[in-house]
C-alpha cells in the first residue's frame, strides 16, 4: 500500500437533471436533484482511498452541514483529513447541470473556506507531503498553495501529479514540477493551443507538454481513454451503462494515483484509471461512484 498525500478542494454537489440547460432569465423544470459530497480534491482522495492507498487530504471548511458531509464522506472512504475549520466562511458548493440524454455536465464551483488555503497551510504541512509516494494537487485551491505543494514534493524526490483543472493559465515553473500531468481534452487545448480529439492530435499536445517540462503528460479523453506519453491510447474500459461522467476524471486521477504509489509502472496505473472511471460512470454522483480496489481488479481481469 502506497501513501498519497492530497491538496484539494471539498464541495457539496447540488446535481440538477434536465432536458437540456436554461437559457439566461429562463427557467425550465428539471427531472431530479440529489445533493452529494464532491470536489475535484475530495473525490480523487476518495477514489485513491477506495483503491486502498493510505490518501491523505489538505484542504479548509467551513463549521455547517456541508462540512459535517464531507468528514462523514471521508470516515467512510478511509481518507484521512488534514482539514482547518473556518468559522466565517462557509465549506464549498457546487451546481452541476445533467443533461439527462447523454449523461453530460457543466459545473459551477464556489469553493468557500477552501479559497482560503495559503502557502502558509502548505508550508505547516511540508513533513506530510515530504513523506508520501504521490503528491497530487488541481487547480480549485488558490493557484500558490498548489505551487507549493508541488515544491516541497519535488524537492523531497515524491512523485507528483498534477490534474490542471479547471483550466488556468498557470504560473512559470510549475508544469516543471510534474512528474505527471493529466488534463482532458479541453485543458490540454488551454494549455497548448492543441485542440485534441485524435490520437495524432493527443501526440501532438503531449510532445508540447513535454516542451514547457512536464515529466510524462497523460491527456484524458473519456470514451476513448487516455493517451499516455510514451505508450500511446490506453482505451477506456466500459463497465456498463453510462448514468453519469462527472467523475469520471476524478476516479481516473485517484485511481491513477493509488497505483502509481505501489510503484507500478505508469502504463498499469493508466490501466487502472481507465477502469477506475469506467465503473465510476455507471453510478450517479461523483464520490458516491468512486469504486472499491475489489472492483476494479475484478474488471482488469476482465480486459
Amino acid at each position: 500500500m502506497g501513501k498519497v498525500v492530497v491538496l484539494g478542494v471539498f464541495v457539496a454537489d447540488t446535481a440538477y437533471r434536465a432536458a437540456r440547460m436554461p437559457n439566461m432569465g429562463e427557467t425550465i423544470m428539471g427531472t431530479s436533484f440529489a445533493l452529494g459530497p464532491g470536489g475535484k480534491g475530495s473525490n480523487q482522495a476518495v477514489a485513491c482511498a477506495r483503491m486502498g492507498a493510505e490518501t491523505h487530504l489538505i484542504t479548509k471548511l467551513g463549521q455547517d452541514d456541508f462540512a459535517k458531509l464531507a468528514l462523514g464522506t471521508w470516515e467512510q472512504a478511509g481518507v484521512i483529513p488534514h482539514v482547518e475549520q473556518v468559522s466565517d466562511s462557509y465549506t464549498g458548493a457546487a451546481h452541476i447541470f445533467i443533461e439527462d440524454a447523454t449523461g453530460d455536465n457543466a459545473i459551477i464551483v464556489a469553493p468557500g473556506a477552501a479559497a482560503l488555503i495559503d502557502i502558509a497551510d502548505i508550508e505547516a504541512h511540508a513533513a506530510l507531503i515530504a513523506d508520501a509516494d504521490v503528491f497530487v494537487t488541481q487547480l480549485e485551491q488558490p493557484m500558490a498553495a498548489a505551487m507549493r505543494g508541488l515544491e516541497i514534493a519535488r524537492a523531497a524526490g515524491v512523485t507528483t501529479v498534477l490534474n490542471p483543472a479547471p483550466a488556468a493559465v498557470l504560473p512559470h515553473g510549475m508544469l516543471a514540477l510534474c512528474d505527471y500531468v493529466t488534463p482532458n481534452e479541453t485543458e490540454c487545448e488551454a494549455l497548448t493551443g492543441i485542440a485534441v480529439q485524435t490520437q495524432t492530435q493527443a501526440k501532438q499536445a503531449c510532445n508540447a507538454l513535454r516542451d514547457l517540462g512536464v515529466g510524462t503528460p497523460i491527456i484524458t479523453m473519456g470514451d476513448q481513454g487516455a493517451f499516455l506519453y510514451g505508450h500511446g491510447l490506453v482505451p477506456a474500459v466500459g463497465a456498463g451503462a453510462v448514468i453519469e461522467t462527472t467523475g469520471a476524471g476524478d476516479a481516473f486521477n485517484g485511481g491513477f494515483a493509488a497505483v502509481l504509489a505501489e510503484k507500478k509502472s505508469s502504463l498499469e496505473a493508466a490501466r487502472y484509471g481507465c477502469a477506475t472511471a469506467g465503473i465510476s460512470v455507471t453510478k450517479a454522483g461523483t464520490a458516491p461512484a468512486m469504486p472499491s480496489r475489489d472492483m476494479v481488479d475484478a474488471l482488469i481481469r476482465l480486459i
